[in-house]
């Protein structure tokens, strides 16, 4: 079987998402081919190259998504004309699909959320029906049309990049905006803001000009695999379209949610904001409406999944797999965990919400005189560097040095660390230094931090974010998020009943290696790459050796329409 995977950012470079997954994947799957389809976002990431490749991979094909050269494409009247009518028809979808809250986008088909919480109450009400109306089909096929029809476009012209970054793309946003029935943040859109939005949607619809949906590319495959959702799903769309090339779909970070977090209220204005979120709603219900299969982490995600439009009978639960071996081994050494300590390890940044877990901390000592506090992790760009120095001033203010304490002048029961130091040289053995692994999020997907404690057998204290409560089961103890006395107890709890501590984090790890290894990862994808493959027909004459058709190649039942398969229900007893 040959596999086309597309990412975004990721494999197979050094650097980026999801790539440590997609190798285990491929190396894990060595019976079947794979061709990668890699669009980077930096040149950073281009220049430190790609991990070695196994022999089952057969080629690479690459396109930044971080720079879009002037591809020399003259558009006719006729092209122009035909570029103004699929672009301005994308744009009014965009517009009437939404309302005035991006952060409520709640319009016909659309999930309601809360952007900065992860209480899946903020999805939706519960009593809702789930799926699209009538007029959500409406919009959702005007969307499709446009979309594709700007496909179609490119590939007959060679292209969209001088096109979607011209001034008639900008007007056609414009009249959007302006038209009857558009949101009032989009009627109050001004040229700056129509500016930035044209920008975005010219970045996020590049996918749409490359050349890889032919028989030499993606148009070869059997099936074309998609590692996240959003723009890295437009190649595996359009290879549906133009050659049906069935798509799954994986998204371990749902890119509509990742979109809601990484809008700023506070920089973006409400126009840029309607509009974008309106954009990739309406993306990500085609990418489901189109997908053979979407799979998910959690049922964190799949909720997500669900209110944007995703058929209920489509979606698989596959968690991620990860190397079990190393964090075994390092839990397992019986002089690793010191009694009174807390480990934290993760990456610094507001949304861990580490000055709750400091202001815990302080609680944990009045009861606990003798425990510590080791926080693991690297900040990453400049609000998070900001944010490490808020933490670090809050440690030092809430635990200043006592000459007469149990620890001596300048020894803070707080420790800041990075991965590689003398006392956590790999993240195994920072899990294993401590006796308590704390999580003390307010936004989380996955929590990964979790799921690597478990492998080493520790006990874990978390707040109930994302999917914690389903990675965990009843191996850990769970508190509010926001809440530092109830995450103080929790802790306090746990440092004072060794034996209770032992018996969580053996169940934690055999809940752990049964559900969270990567065999058990491989052998999902696996059979969901047969499950689609056997329900498509095959598009093209097969050929052995000898260069003569092989028979059988295509099987005759798959052009069957409908459940061939069933059996009616007015057969007889015997044939049931």
């Amino acid at each position: 079987m040959r596999i086309g995977l597309v990412t975004e950012g990721g494999y197979p470079y050094v650097s980026g998402d999801a790539g440590p997954w997609c190798e285990r994947l491929v190396r894990g799957l060595e019976q079947h081919e794979f061709d990668l389809y890699a669009l980077s976002r930096s040149r950073r990431q281009e220049d430190e190259g790609w991990v070695p490749l196994p022999p089952q991979v057969g080629r690479v094909r690459t396109a930044p998504l971080w720079t879009a050269e002037d591809d020399g494409v003259a558009y006719g009247r006729r092209a122009r004309r035909r570029f103004a009518e699929c672009y301005g028809e994308l744009a009014a979808v965009v517009c009437t699909a939404d309302r005035d809250d991006p952060r409520d986008p709640g319009g016909p088909g659309g999930p309601r959320v809360h952007v900065g919480t992860d209480d899946p109450r903020g999805l939706g009400d519960p009593g809702a029906p789930d799926g699209p109306t009538d007029g959500a089909d409406t919009q959702a096929d005007r969307f499709a049309s446009a979309l594709y029809e700007l496909a179609e476009l490119a590939r007959d012209e060679g292209g969209l990049a001088g096109a979607l970054r011209s001034e008639t793309a900008v007007r056609a946003l414009e009249r959007a905006c302006r038209a009857p029935g558009a949101p009032s943040a989009a009627r109050e859109a001004r040229v700056r803001d129509l500016l930035a939005v044209a920008a975005h949607l010219e970045r996020a619809l590049r996918p749409l000009s490359l050349d890889w949906y032919e028989d030499d590319g993606l148009g070869a495959a059997d099936l074309c695999h998609t590692a996240a959702g959003g723009t890295a799903a437009l190649p595996g769309l359009l290879a549906r379209h133009f050659r049906d090339v069935p798509l799954l779909v994986t998204e371990y970070g749902v890119q509509l949610r990742a979109h809601y977090l990484a809008t700023d209220a506070g920089t973006t204005a409400p126009a840029v904001r309607s509009l974008l979120a309106a954009f990739h709603r309406a993306l990500a219900a085609e990418v489901y409406r189109r997908a053979a299969v979407v799979t998910h982490g959690n049922a964190h995600a799949r909720r997500w999944q669900e209110r944007c439009g995703a058929d209920r009978a489509r979606l698989r639960t596959v968690p991620p797999g990860m190397d079990a071996a190393p964090f075994a081994e390092a839990g397992e050494s019986p002089d690793a965990a010191d009694p009174g300590t807390l480990v934290w390890v993760g990456r610094i940044e507001p949304a861990k919400d580490l000055v709750s877990l400091l202001h815990a901390f302080a609680e944990v000592r009045r009861q606990e005189t003798g425990a510590r506090l080791r926080i693991v992790g690297t900040a990453a760009g400049p609000d998070a560097a900001a944010y490490l120095g808020h933490c670090r001033a809050l440690a030092a203010q809430l635990f200043p040095d006592e000459a007469d304490g149990p620890h001596t002048v300048g020894d803070n029961p707080v420790s800041f660390e990075e991965l590689g130091g003398p006392e956590a040289q790999t993240l195994a053995d920072a899990y294993a230094s401590g006796a308590v692994v704390v999580l003390s999020s307010v936004v989380e997907g996955l929590p990964v931090s979790l799921v690597e404690a478990m492998f080493c057998g520790r006990a874990t204290v978390s707040t109930d974010v994302g999917a914690v409560v389903e990675v965990i089961g009843g191996t850990g103890l769970v508190v509010p998020p926001r809440n530092p006395r109830a995450l103080a107890d929790a802790c306090v709890t746990l440092l004072h009943d060794p034996e209770r501590r032992a018996r969580l984090g053996a169940a934690a790890r055999a809940r752990a290696l049964e559900l969270f290894t990567v065999e058990q990862n491989i052998a999902a994808f696996h059979g969901i790459y047969l499950e689609i493959v056997s329900h498509c027909p095959v598009r093209r004459v097969l050929l052995d050796d000898g260069g003569e058709p092989l028979p059988f190649a295509a099987p005759a039942e798959a052009h069957v329409p409908g459940h061939w398969t069933a059996v009616p229900a007015h057969a007889p007893e015997a044939t049931r």
